[in-house]
Formats: structure tokens, sequence, C-alpha cells
């Protein structure tokens, strides 16, 4: 198949916690679990959380943006053209999927005004499990960032 025709849904920060969700992922509408066994969506699944780190030994540059430049190109469109796509993004959580006060990276409606809704999705128990392990690695990164910059 083409990648054009994947859709796909990360959440969470990125790397070894991003919490890829493989039942709303689709190829030309069919999900994925409909298309691969068990054993194909986890490698999938684990190749896609090592893929930035494989995707910079490759390119020996430090940085991956092949996939964030082609994301950012997504929204921009999305907005100048109003297109409200939904579209996963890193959005202030003000309640939702159970964290407060933090960026993090859900599915959101993208429309002329930006992020005009954040979706939250119906997640299992352990979809909601690792989604928590993931905010929590985000939200430890950010305060020792805050300690580093305020001398602690």
């Amino acid at each position: 198949c083409s990648l054009v025709d994947v859709d796909a849904m990360v959440l969470g920060g990125h790397g070894d916690s991003m919490v890829p969700l493989p039942r709303y992922t689709s190829v030309s509408g069919i999900s994925i679990t409909e298309l691969m066994t068990p054993e194909q969506i986890e490698r999938v699944v684990e190749r896609t959380r090592k893929g930035g780190a494989e995707i910079v030994g490759l390119l020996k540059t430090g940085s991956a943006f092949y996939a964030p430049g082609a994301s950012v190109v997504k929204m921009i469109e999305a907005i100048l053209q109003d297109k409200r796509r939904i579209l996963p993004c890193t959005a202030f959580l003000e309640g939702e999927y159970g964290w407060d006060g933090i960026f993090f990276g859900v599915p959101v409606m993208m429309g002329v005004n930006g992020i005009e809704k954040i979706i939250e999705l119906n997640l299992s128990d352990e979809e909601k499990a690792a989604l928590d392990i993931s905010a929590q690695d985000v939200k430890k990164t950010c305060d020792e960032i805050d300690s580093i910059l305020k001398g602690d």
C-alpha cells in the first residue's frame, strides 16, 4: 500500500513512551487490525517508537525532521484552508485525558482558528495506562528543565 493511504494515531511524547493506537490506525479506511496479524502490528508499534532514533542514526544530523516537517505541512494546510482535520498534535491539556497543565500529543480538530477542539478518544485500560506513563515522562522532563532554568 502507499503511505498516503495510511492514517495513524499516536498519542503522548516521542520515543519509547509514545502510545501508537493500532485500533485507531487505518489504510484507506480499513483498520490495520483487519489487515495485519497481532505480531505484525506489534512490530510496527515498536518500529514507530524507535523510528526517530533510527532516522537520526541514519542521517547523522542529530535530528529527525522529515516526519515533523510533513506533519507541520498538514497542520498549516488545515489552518489556511479551514479543513477542520483531526490530526495528532501537541496541545495544552486542561483536564482532557485526566491531565491538566501539560502540553501533550493528542488528537485535535485543526481549522482556521488553529486547535479548535481536543478529541478525547475512548481508550482501553491498557492504552490509558500507557498514556499516563507517557504524560508522567513528559511532565518529569518539563520539571527537570524548569529546575535547570531556575538554577535549582
